[in-house]
C-alpha cells in the first residue's frame, strides 16, 4: 500500500524547492509552510546532491512536516530492473512520494510504480514536460500520445496521482476527463505555472473537477514577499474551484 499522502487542501501548491542554496530552500520552506493551500514541498536533484537524499530529508523535516515529493529529474526512463533498488533508497530516505517519467516502456511503469507503492511511497507519474519541442509534433523525440499510454499503464499499477504540464489547459482538460471514467478521483500534479506561461486559476477550471495542484517554483522563491506571492496563487486557484 502506498503511504497515506493527503494533501490538506482539494487545490493548491506544491513549492518546488529550486533556490540557489540549501538555505535559501529553508528560507521558502519557512515562509510558506503554514499557508493555506501550500500542500508540499518538491525536492529536486541539486538538493539531492547537495546533502545527500536521506540527508536532505532530515533537515527539511525540522522545517515542515508536509510532504516532500522527490524529483529525480526524472526517475523512471531507466531499466525496470532498477526500479525496486530506486524506490527502497528513496523509502529509506523517508520521502514521501516519487515523481515518475517512466518513459522506458510498459515494464518501466509496471516497476517503478510497483516498487513505490511496495516501498509505501506516493507514485506521481508523468510523461510528458511543458515544452513546446518535447512531442514528435513540435520537433522533439517523444511520442504525441505516450503520456496518454504511461497513465494507462500506470493506473493498471495503481496510481492515481498524474503529471500533467500545466502551460496548456487543454492537455489537462483531455487527461481528467479521460480518467474520470477509469478513477474515482483522480489527482493531478501541474508543472509550468508563472514563467513558463501556465495559470493555476484556468487549470483548476479545466480539470473537471478533479484536484489540482500546482508545482510551483520561481513564482513563489523568486518573489519579494514569497509567502504573499504563494496566497495569491492559492486564491486564484480556490476561486476557479
Amino acid at each position: 500500500m502506498a503511504r497515506s499522502v493527503r494533501f490538506r487542501s482539494k487545490h493548491g501548491l506544491i513549492v518546488a524547492l529550486d533556490g540557489e542554496t540549501v538555505e535559501a530552500c529553508k528560507h521558502t520552506v519557512d515562509l510558506t509552510t503554514t499557508v493555506e493551500g501550500v500542500v508540499g514541498y518538491k525536492l529536486g536533484m541539486t538538493t539531492a546532491l547537495r546533502l545527500g537524499l536521506a540527508e536532505a530529508v532530515r533537515q527539511f523535516r525540522e522545517h515542515t512536516d508536509l510532504p516532500l515529493l522527490y524529483d529525480h529529474q526524472k526517475a523512471g526512463p531507466d531499466v525496470f530492473d532498477m526500479a525496486a533498488k530506486f524506490a527502497a533508497l528513496c523509502a529509506e530516505a523517508k520521502v514521501d512520494g516519487l515523481i515518475l517519467f517512466p518513459l522506458a516502456g510498459p515494464r518501466a511503469v509496471e516497476a517503478f510504480v510497483g516498487e513505490s507503492i511496495k516501498q509505501g511511497l506516493l507514485p506521481l507519474v508523468g510523461g510528458d514536460l511543458p515544452f513546446p519541442d518535447f512531442n514528435v509534433a513540435g520537433g522533439g523525440y517523444v511520442a504525441d500520445d505516450a503520456l496518454e499510454r504511461i497513465i494507462d499503464k500506470a493506473v493498471e499499477a495503481g496510481a492515481n496521482h498524474f503529471v500533467i504540464p500545466g502551460n496548456t489547459t487543454e492537455k489537462l482538460r483531455h487527461h481528467s476527463a479521460r480518467l474520470k471514467s477509469k478513477l474515482r478521483a483522480p489527482i493531478f500534479v501541474v508543472p509550468g505555472i508563472g514563467p513558463l506561461g501556465g495559470k493555476i486559476g484556468e487549470l483548476v477550471a479545466a480539470a473537471n473537477g478533479c484536484s489540482v495542484y500546482g508545482v510551483v517554483g520561481r513564482a513563489v522563491y523568486g518573489a519579494a514577499d514569497q509567502a504573499a506571492a504563494a496566497r495569491a496563487l492559492v486564491d486564484e486557484a480556490m476561486a476557479a474551484a
